[in-house]
């Protein structure tokens, strides 16, 4: 890659790489208001002299995420986003409206290994983990092209956030910095399948996003057959670090959870994870499994779904059903490629 990649740097480190080539402090603060507009080359910097400019060009480079194609929901205005990155690499986003404002569901690596048998994002490979300035590229040209602001991030697009942990926590540096696009720390969530250590050390970090995780089971018995991690952190080792998680940040845990029909949406199944879930801060998203080709499954029925929802609130576990966003774009949960511009 060569050069270092400037937006993945905080305001504090520009200032001490300037400071050790002899600029001025006050060089850091323009360089770093620029890219937090989006700025995709040091040459539109107006306001820097032309041989700083120049010299800039020379030591460091900007990532950017440039729009390769954009696709717009007919049934909720949804829209899909494929990003094409510096290395010729894609990454697809999700851009929802909502009540409160814009929410952008961003990729935070190029694939996925989970290998989850629901999500398509896994049947693609995985190449490499995105850099923490590509994850902020994602936010900034949604912005751009929809000439709005995004008031809400949600790391649930391709790829595992705390599989790519160091870049991610740098991400969210970034993005609740007051000096750069200063998104609150409470208007983000951070989606994993279980990944129990990292869990652990976020929890260290004392961060005030959401934590939303995969959970899809009440038993090891199901949830290994569709989550591979599960063979290696158990459902009783992952809801023990998420009430760790709880008691540490004060916040609650957001629980996803696919209705698949026929293979974890039975009352029994509803019964077992409210008993799991006791007594913890909790909140369930039932999300009715979206069709992933090849995969097999097929979403629970609107009764079954309400079924499953009324067990829950009557054992006093919070949940709901999660409304279906960009369906008719493959844009909702588990739906994401890695797919090249159409030819």
């Amino acid at each position: 890659m060569g050069k270092t990649d400037i937006k993945s740097l905080t305001l504090g480190e520009i200032g001490a790489q300037f400071a050790g080539m002899g600029l001025p402090r006050f060089r850091a603060g323009q360089v770093f208001r620029w890219l937090s507009r989006g700025a995709g080359s040091f040459e539109g910097m107006s306001d820097l002299p032309l041989p700083l400019r120049q010299q800039l060009d020379g030591e460091y480079r900007i990532t950017s995420a440039v729009v390769a194609r954009k696709q717009v929901s007919k049934l909720d205005g949804t829209v899909k986003y494929l990003f094409r990155l510096w290395d010729g690499e894609y990454v697809e986003s999700v851009l929802m409206r909502y009540r409160y404002g814009l929410s952008l569901c961003v990729s935070t690596q190029v694939g996925c290994k989970m290998g989850c048998g629901f999500c398509a994002t896994g049947k693609s490979g995985f190449l490499r983990d995105l850099l923490a300035g590509e994850i902020l590229s994602q936010v900034q040209s949604a912005s751009i092209d929809s000439g709005e602001r995004i008031s809400h991030i949600v790391l649930m697009g391709m790829g595992e956030p705390l599989d790519n942990y160091e870049n991610v926590l740098r991400f969210l540096e970034l993005a609740t910095c007051k000096e750069g696009i200063n998104i609150g720390m409470r208007s983000i969530s951070l989606s994993t399948c279980g990944i129990v250590d990292k869990i652990y050390d976020l929890a260290g970090k004392r961060l005030q996003l959401t934590l939303s995780v995969s959970l899809h089971a009440p038993n090891d018995a199901i949830r290994s057959r569709t989550m591979p991690i599960n063979r290696k952190w158990g459902v009783d080792e992952l809801l023990k670090a998420c009430r760790y998680y709880a008691r540490e940040t004060g916040r609650r845990v957001s629980f996803e959870y696919a209705l698949i029909a026929g293979v974890n949406d039975s009352v029994q199944c509803a019964q077992e994870l409210a008993g799991k879930l006791r007594g913890m801060p909790a909140h369930v998203n039932l999300i009715p499994v979206n069709d992933v080709t090849g995969t097999g499954y097929r979403k629970s029925g609107v009764p079954q779904q309400k079924r499953f929802a009324a067990v829950l609130e009557g054992k006093g576990i919070a949940a709901t059903v999660r409304r279906t966003l960009g369906a008719d774009i493959d844009a909702s949960c588990g739906q994401l490629r890695r797919r090249q511009e159409a030819t």
